[in-house]
């Protein structure tokens, strides 16, 4: 067992159960649109580095998330884990940055042998000055870090939602926008488609939890496409269920005016670059490229080489289709020229 860490209780060890990177190319969405703001939820410094943060319970079977600055040391864990092998996580004391009560993240599995997980009591030494524990988001609601964490999910499961569109269906085409990013004339066709802390022992693999916003595709799905009518289900009138949209009669292009803020707003990322991490690129198949971007109500998934899904907040759980159009191809080009990587 390793040494305990001072920021928790000494006679306590943390029994990891999963970790997860805090970078400017790969940190968890539900935090903020980008990395200083992810970094600013968890009031951290947004260095450059990085960091890594392990979620585990102590002896007592509280949870805690442990910050450390041994970044390499949780992204091997990570990939090991992810090939399905075991991977004692256990940094050095030194490179512990501190000790947040709570997780950010729902965690899935539970450290056997102690407590059900649960928040830490408070410590009277610290006569409320510590930090209220973190929380994950409530999966009853819509908001912000809901929306950004479908948009997570449909870029880990990108053929599963690239399935459901027919690309002989109209989509919202970025063309509808002029340059400056308005509307376009009417009529414009559719393109196709701080305490004291635990040792680290050996815990659970990383288990992840389903997001349970965003329905999984199926076979057959009633997919929601976006064209001159405005947004409409494959399978009309009785057919379609009480999750359908209704069709956009506040615009005359047809274009959803959430699907053009988000696009007109990521476009000028391309003249005016945002802060770390508000654009990221990650691998795709061939040549192609993952694009994940936010901004406010809206975030942005796409492959450099195919179309764009994007999900607003004034849209609760609904996923709405880009074609590739006129614009798009390029739109996405300049975002993936500006977007940081893994390294």
């Amino acid at each position: 067992m390793a040494a305990p860490i001072d920021t928790v209780a000494d006679d306590d060890a943390l029994y990891v159960l999963t970790a997860v990177l805090l970078t400017p190319a790969q940190f968890p969405s539900v935090l903020g649109d980008d990395y200083p703001a992810a970094c600013a939820a968890l009031a951290l410094e947004p260095y450059a580095e990085g960091y890594g943060l392990v979620l585990g319970q102590d002896g007592s079977g509280a949870r805690w998330t442990v910050v450390v600055e041994d970044v390499s040391l949780v992204a091997v864990a990570i990939a090991a884990w992810d090939c399905g092998m075991d991977y004692d996580l256990s940094p050095d004391d030194r490179s512990v940055v501190c000790a947040l009560p709570g997780w950010p993240l729902p965690v899935a599995v539970a450290a056997p042998g102690v407590a059900a997980p649960h928040d830490p009591l408070p410590d009277p030494e610290a006569e409320g000055t510590e930090p209220a524990p973190l929380t994950p988001p409530d999966t009853e609601s819509w908001g912000p870090a809901q929306r950004r964490m479908g948009a997570d999910e449909i870029a880990h499961q990108w053929t599963a939602w690239r399935e459901q569109i027919d690309d002989e269906t109209a989509f919202a085409d970025p063309s509808d926008m002029d340059s400056a990013g308005g509307e376009a004339t009417p009529g414009s066709g559719p393109e196709p488609a701080s305490g004291s802390g635990p040792e680290f022992g050996p815990g659970a693999e990383p288990v992840p939890e389903p997001d349970p916003r965003l329905d999984t595709p199926d076979p057959h799905p009633e997919a929601e496409v976006q064209g001159e009518g405005g947004i409409e289900t494959e399978a009309g009138g009785d057919q379609a269920d009480d999750a359908a949209v209704s069709p956009v009669t506040d615009s005359p292009s047809g274009v959803h005016p959430g699907v053009r803020r988000a696009l007109a707003q990521a476009h000028d990322y391309i003249g005016a670059p945002p802060p770390p991490g508000r654009v990221r690129s990650s691998f795709a198949t061939g040549e192609a490229r993952m694009l994940r971007a936010d901004g406010p109500g809206w975030s942005l998934v796409a492959r450099t080489d195919d179309i764009a899904f994007i999900l607003l907040d004034e849209e609760p759980g609904e996923v709405l289709p880009v074609g590739r159009g006129k614009e798009l191809p390029g739109l996405l080009q300049g975002l993936d020229a500006l977007a940081v990587r893994p390294a």
